[in-house]
């Protein structure tokens, strides 16, 4: 599967989260999604998307069979629930670690064990790895451990659906990022760009071929 984009893992996120925490209003509508998405709390960075970017990212989300448009009774509103456990095969606890992690980033197994207690819980540290250690087996892991960096003693995890990231040290402590597959709208612009920049090459080329052509015929007349 195409790793998700930024603007992807927070959307999941959000779907999963709420789905756990207020059941009564999932599935979710375009309008919460983006409430949820710009939350300032339970959210690491906190962002300002706009409601185009969550469309986007809902849209692409549906294309990787990974969330689905539903109507609810009487309503014309679309309404947006995730499909990830029909992707996946998780528990509660798996589900609610990566929910975490879409949120919030990279995160010790203890800030883990407290930021996911409201989705599900655990009696101690030892079932937190217990999940993460059954997140990182197989052929498609879904999470993998940082090593402490420098002023840390304990390693943190990060979900790898975003793709794989890489630890940039910054001072005493450490921060991590992805590189994410582009969104249908960024592609777009690269390929625009791209273009414009062979359209530009040509009409150089065929400006220079002209200069030497007229060149040419002075040689004769």
């Amino acid at each position: 599967m195409t790793p998700l984009s930024f603007p992807e893992t927070r959307v999941l996120g959000c779907l999963l989260e709420k789905e756990a925490t207020t059941p009564e209003n999932y599935p979710l509508s375009l309008h919460s999604v983006l409430t949820a998405c710009n939350q300032t709390t339970n959210r690491e960075p906190v962002v300002a998307f706009d409601e185009a970017t969550v469309q986007e990212a809902l849209d692409s989300l549906r294309e990787k069979k990974l969330a689905t448009v539903v109507f609810g009774a009487g309503s014309r509103v679309q309404k947006y629930r995730h499909n990830l456990l029909d992707q996946y095969e998780l528990n509660s606890r798996e589900t609610a670690l990566l929910c975490v992690l879409f949120l919030r980033g990279p995160q010790t197994p203890g800030e883990l064990r407290q930021r996911a207690e409201r989705m599900a819980g655990f009696a101690g540290l030892p079932e937190v790895e217990a999940a993460l250690e059954g997140l990182s087996q197989g052929d498609a892991p879904m999470v993998r451990a940082l090593p402490p960096g420098p002023g840390r003693k304990e390693k943190r995890y990060v979900q790898l659906l975003s793709g794989e990231p890489t630890e940039l040290a910054m001072g005493s402590a450490a921060t991590v990022v992805y590189t994410p597959a582009p969104t249908a709208s960024q592609a777009n612009a690269i390929q625009i760009e791209a273009l414009q920049g062979e359209l530009a090459a040509l009409r150089e080329e065929v400006q220079q071929l002209r200069e030497e052509f007229a060149a040419f015929r002075k040689q004769f007349e």
